[in-house]
């Protein structure tokens, strides 16, 4: 039995087995790769052959409809390969230069910019906000779709860059998003103590991942009138400038 035959749930399967066909033929035999125009890449093998990338920037929470969308154009276009990038981008894989045009036009017709290749700003990765976090400070999704309205010129190519930007959001001082590996970091900072609705965090919140949530500490288990709920230690917050 080989790896790829390999039937457990224990670890994920192997990477291999989820690449194009060109790169599997080319791993580790790349000669160079070129951007070709903004959000278009192409990468050229020892070989000869050339895998062509268009990139699109996504706002990271997608629903299933869209993902299914992109999915029919990796159908249609890309012989069904396409991936995400760490900073929540989207690239559509492709061998036919032929079908950048089309592939570009269909990306831009469901609202995705194509853009975020070379000097140029990527999508800003960013944390849960209040979608999903059980302690952020602040809103990741809404201002992060705030500053990328203002620097979506930066993204697409119009106004260049001198050299790669990359900006992250963080909702609070845990720093879950690559803010420190990024040229500009946006914080979420708590500046009081959240108020708690004792009556119905316990309906809302698993408390045990809540409390496991704060790195210092800070957010313990208590009973409040009869209730399962969480107490927050006051602490004074220091904010390099």
């Amino acid at each position: 039995m080989t790896e790829f035959e390999r039937k457990t749930d224990i670890g994920p399967p192997h990477y291999e087995q989820f690449l194009p066909p060109i790169i599997k033929k080319n791993y580790g035999k790349w000669d160079h790769h070129e951007i070709i125009r903004p959000g278009i890449m192409v990468h050229v093998g020892e070989s000869g052959d050339k895998l062509f990338t268009v990139r699109a920037g996504t706002p990271r929470l997608l629903a299933i409809t869209t993902i299914r969308q992109f999915a029919d154009l990796a159908d249609k276009y890309c012989d069904g390969y396409l991936r995400w990038t760490s900073r929540n981008n989207v690239e559509f894989l492709l061998t036919d230069e032929s079908k950048i045009d089309s592939l570009v036009k269909d990306v831009e017709k469901l609202g995705f910019p194509v853009g975020g290749t070379g000097n140029q700003i990527s999508s800003i990765v960013h944390t849960q906000g209040w979608v999903h976090c059980h302690s952020s400070a602040s809103d990741a999704s809404g201002v992060v779709k705030a500053v990328m309205d203002e620097l979506f010129p930066y993204f697409t190519g119009e106004k260049p860059l001198p050299a790669k930007m990359r900006v992250a959001y963080a909702c609070c001082l845990n720093m879950c998003g690559a803010v420190h590996c990024s040229d500009i970091a946006i914080l979420g900072v708590h500046t009081s103590v959240p108020v708690i609705n004792h009556a119905d965090l316990p309906k809302m919140c698993e408390i045990p991942t809540l409390v496991a949530s704060c790195p210092t500490g800070a957010i313990r288990p208590a009973t409040v009138d009869g209730k399962p709920s969480v107490e927050i230690e006051q602490a004074t917050v220091h904010v390099l400038r």
